[in-house]
């Protein structure tokens, strides 16, 4: 492979859906959504709306041990609003195909963990509303068109509805 290759391949930036989940962390902490997201003491502390800021570790933990969410995929989304839970996964899709496939898929395993105690939300950004033939947008609007996908756009409206 070569040195030089070496330092080029090191020096490139991650893939844009690789620097998401920070960015999606650093959207909630703006209060993008109304609130200031707290600490589990915090968060556990009352019944008040609420969204839970913490590692992806964390707040699977909290949502395994009080949400029966047995899934073995991290959270990026753990609040609650109007008293019910809300768990999700966050996802910037940015092209079709491979590994973006894989990112998808991701997050439909998550809203179709059974027996979670909670409303699961898919957070999808990207070409998966680009009305097309291929896959991911295919079962946006048939298999999974009944789930509860959504825009980061909207995901304040949705929270606040339920």
């Amino acid at each position: 492979m070569g040195l030089e290759k070496i330092y080029k391949q090191c020096s490139e930036p991650k893939e844009t859906n690789r620097q998401i989940g920070p960015m999606f962390k650093e959207w909630l902490q703006k209060k993008s959504l109304g609130l200031q997201p707290v600490d589990l003491r915090t968060f556990a502390a009352n019944d008040d709306d609420a969204i839970l800021d913490g590692s992806d570790k964390m707040m699977m933990d909290f949502a395994s041990e009080k949400l029966n969410y047995k899934h073995n995929k991290g959270l990026d989304f753990v609040a609650r609003f109007n008293g019910k839970y809300v768990i999700g996964e966050a996802k910037f899709l940015t092209d079709f195909g491979g590994h973006q496939n894989a990112q998808f898929a991701d997050a439909i395993s998550t809203i179709e963990a059974p027996n979670v105690k909670a409303e699961k939300i898919a957070i999808l950004d990207g070409v998966l509303y680009i009305k097309s033939s291929n896959k991911m947008h295919k079962s946006l609007t048939t298999t999974y068109k009944n789930h509860n996908i959504m825009s980061a756009l909207v995901l304040r409206e949705f929270l606040y509805q339920i």
